[in-house]
């Protein structure tokens, strides 16, 4: 998705509604394609008296294995990003908080993506409270309890274990 800016950042008070589709469903988040379905964008561009910010919204729906049951798992999520935009910054050090911009047109694909990874969380569960399987018989505890022991000792110690019995 590219979006045309033409002479926004010399047109004060000049707005740009934008909305479309981002493809990310050859991004790959630990050995997983949770982008199965296109990404729903939709936002305004906006210059302020010179300044000029991006403001959009990202519609998706995250398919994947739970991290600690495995279940099949589907969420529909949606988050607001804002940003930016520049043509080039003054100082040599660049700054996170800037787009930089070359040319006239934005593209929001690598934009969208680094956006909506960022708020990923480190591990995709499927309830907060997913209580994941028992080590022993593989049981998923969101469903029932099993009687297995859970106190498991390491094999490469069984014979210290053997020491301290005697």
């Amino acid at each position: 998705m590219i979006i045309e800016l033409k002479d926004l950042f010399e047109a004060p008070g000049c707005s740009i509604p934008f909305s479309g589709e981002v493809d990310l469903s050859d991004v790959e988040i630990w050995g997983a394609r949770p982008f199965r379905t296109p990404v729903n964008v939709s936002g305004v561009l906006q210059n302020r008296s010179g300044v000029v910010s991006l403001e959009y919204s990202a519609k998706y729906t995250l398919e994947y294995e739970c991290d600690r049951c495995r279940k099949a798992t589907r969420k529909d999520e949606e988050k607001s990003f804002t940003h930016w935009l520049a043509r080039q910054l003054a100082g040599e050090n660049e700054d996170d908080e800037y787009v930089i911009v070359k040319g006239t047109e934005l593209p929001m694909d690598e934009l969208v993506m680094t956006d909506i990874t960022l708020e990923l969380p480190f591990r995709l569960l499927c309830r907060e409270d997913c209580k994941g399987l028992c080590p022993v018989c593989g049981a998923d505890l969101n469903e029932r309890t099993c009687d297995c022991s859970k106190k498991q000792v390491d094999p490469r110690l069984e014979s210290l274990k053997k020491l301290l019995e005697s």
